[in-house]
């Protein structure tokens, strides 16, 4: 077994291999002065099972050519297996056509991934599940959610106290999921729009008041919608408001939304390099998930199940 890692996040690359206790193998991924990137494979693969790991996050175009590159270079050094480890698989928001004459992204993604050379994806919170049937190569959803329960339980030591909420309707199956692990109650925030350019007007599924509220989504992007519902919460006489989500996009000044907000905190993983942002955000804090992708690619490498992680 190889483990390679491209630039997106050395970090957590360096965290799977340390859990793993097998070193990254050399690779070099560099840049022409023209800004093409170039790939080459430092040591000898021939033959061997090899995982490479990159998150297509910003700047999502370099890094999904990064990794696109380096497949390549991979099958052409005759690996015998090629998987591509995507702890965050960018462009899967464009899951389907939103109206007319618009892209379906993450399908051209993935052809993209499997016509490079591409034997499987071990990929973490897809945005929708249906993305795995975009590949036609096999594919593994990791779920976050034995982590955040985690970190949760260590947090928040009476789960009845617990409230776990989904910002949105489309998230209630994952909240669901996990406040069932958890043992606490389900609330469900009704976001609507009046009209267009008109702000969200907010209504609270589920008794609140007095709780210890944690919101639980796949992505925090702009922030807003987090920031929007942990104030609805509290105007809900909630007790307090914390935010769990899987990958830590926070784009366009997130980092500064969260912190001016009502939220107590905000748990991200570290799927996408959070150490940019940190700085910036005191409510900001990180989870690892290097054990759960390096218990999975350990997994596959002895060809045994990846499902019972969750069981």
């Amino acid at each position: 077994m190889k483990l390679i890692a491209a630039n997106s996040n050395p970090t957590l690359a360096k965290a799977i291999a340390n859990h793993l206790d097998t070193p990254l193998a050399k690779a070099s991924f560099k840049r022409f002065k023209d800004n093409e990137i170039f790939v080459e494979i430092q040591e000898n693969v021939r033959g061997e099972d090899v995982f490479l790991i990159q998150s297509t996050s910003f700047p999502a175009n370099d890094h999904l050519m990064e990794l696109l590159i380096g497949i390549d270079a991979l099958r052409r050094a005759s690996a015998r297996r090629i998987t591509a480890v995507i702890p965050y698989y960018g462009y899967g928001r464009q899951d389907r056509k939103v109206g007319g004459r618009t892209p379906i992204s993450a399908k051209l993604v993935a052809n993209l991934i499997t016509t490079a050379g591409a034997n499987r994806v071990l990929t973490l919170e897809l945005h929708a599940g249906q993305i795995q049937g975009f590949f036609d190569i096999p594919t593994d959803n990791l779920f976050s959610t034995p982590v955040l329960e985690r970190d949760i339980r260590e947090q928040h030591k009476d789960p009845a106290k617990l409230m776990i909420v989904s910002p949105d309707v489309g998230g209630v199956v994952r909240a669901r999921a996990l406040a069932n692990r958890l043992g606490a109650d389900l609330a469900i925030v009704d976001k609507r729009r009046e009209k267009a350019g008109v702000s969200e007007v907010m209504h609270i599924i589920g008794d609140v008041e007095g709780r210890d509220c944690i919101l639980i989504d796949d992505i925090v992007d702009s922030g807003g919608t987090l920031c929007n519902a942990a104030a609805a919460l509290l105007k809900e006489k909630a007790q307090s408001v914390s935010a769990y989500c899987t990958h830590g996009v926070l784009s366009n000044g997130a980092a500064k939304r969260v912190e001016d907000s009502m939220l107590k905190e905000l748990v991200i993983t570290n799927s996408i390099d959070p150490h940019g942002v940190k700085a910036k955000c005191k409510k900001l804090r990180d989870v690892s998930v290097a054990p759960l992708i390096g218990d999975a690619i350990w997994r596959i490498a002895n060809e045994q199940s990846v499902s019972s992680l969750f069981e």
